[in-house]
């Protein structure tokens, strides 16, 4: 939270979430310079200034989060180590973080410290542009699934959030190569997956697109068939062209016009028991 226009979207985006899932809402301030008894003084004070922001913000917010309760924390150091630390500390579930911000305090969310915290979180994190419209229900969630191992660990988070927001879910194979084997592969696990989806009960659509970068193909579709959130790994299926302009996942938080939910690489996720 930067108190900016991104980190409200974020905040209202969040709210939303937790109203679906009965859940608290714990906003994190971050702080980067050193705290001493003097480094303030006779000077504007950032930190009373942020402790003021959260109360006008849990006053004003308070008929609107139904689910749960507010929460704030202000933490000292690296934006993307500390929001990390406090939600692996709060046991969150889910982290929200805007790409962009600009207010009096920092511009703590320009899309590479966004893609750290997604770097450096445990739980999942939904990023989102400064300048995307959030008041439509999530309706759509799109799950890309690929020919690593790893894209089916995003599955149980993503039809876990689908069932609580009553959200249907759109699978896409995505073929970034022309081997058989490969493509052989990414349909293995969209079957899986489907079979998967079917078993809690939630409604789903399977596509097959074949693309060159598979960044601008994922948006492309999810523009097409206006999905409401994406669902990605951390770890994606690279090619010659996404190693040009950084990982799969870097691409997404940093220039997807839709919210982007990353789910980090586990040897088990299981968020029904949290």
């Amino acid at each position: 939270m930067d108190f900016s226009e991104g980190a409200m979207n974020a905040l209202s985006f969040a709210i939303r979430i937790a109203n679906a899932m009965q859940s608290n809402v714990m906003m994190v301030w971050v702080d980067k310079k050193k705290v001493t008894g003097t480094v303030y003084a006779n000077a504007f004070d950032p930190r009373l200034e942020a402790k003021k922001r959260f109360e006008y913000i849990v006053e004003e917010y308070a008929s609107k989060l139904t689910g749960g309760k507010f929460l704030y924390k202000m933490r000292n150091g690296k934006v993307q180590i500390e929001i990390a630390n406090q939600a692996k500390y709060h046991d969150a579930f889910l982290i929200v973080a805007g790409t962009f911000g600009t207010s009096g305090f920092e511009e703590f969310w320009i899309g590479s410290n966004a893609h750290k915290i997604v770097a450096n979180a445990e739980c999942p994190v939904i990023t989102m542009r400064y300048n995307e419209e959030l008041t439509k229900p999530i309706r759509k969630i799109l799950i890309p699934l690929d020919s690593t191992q790893e894209t089916r660990q995003k599955v149980p988070f993503a039809t876990y959030l689908a069932k609580s927001l009553g959200a249907s879910i759109q699978l896409l194979s995505i073929y970034s190569s022309s081997v058989h084997t490969i493509r052989n592969l990414v349909d293995e696990y969209t079957i899986q997956t489907g079979k998967y989806i079917e078993e809690q009960d939630i409604e789903y659509s399977v596509d097959v697109i074949e693309v060159e970068n598979v960044t601008k193909g994922t948006i492309q579709y999810a523009q097409e068939k206006q999905s409401d959130l994406i669902c990605i790994m951390t770890d994606q299926e690279s090619s010659p062209m996404n190693l040009l302009l950084g990982t799969y996942a870097q691409q997404m938080v940093n220039h997807c016009p839709i919210p982007v939910l990353s789910v980090r690489s586990k040897s088990i996720y299981d968020y029904q028991t949290k």
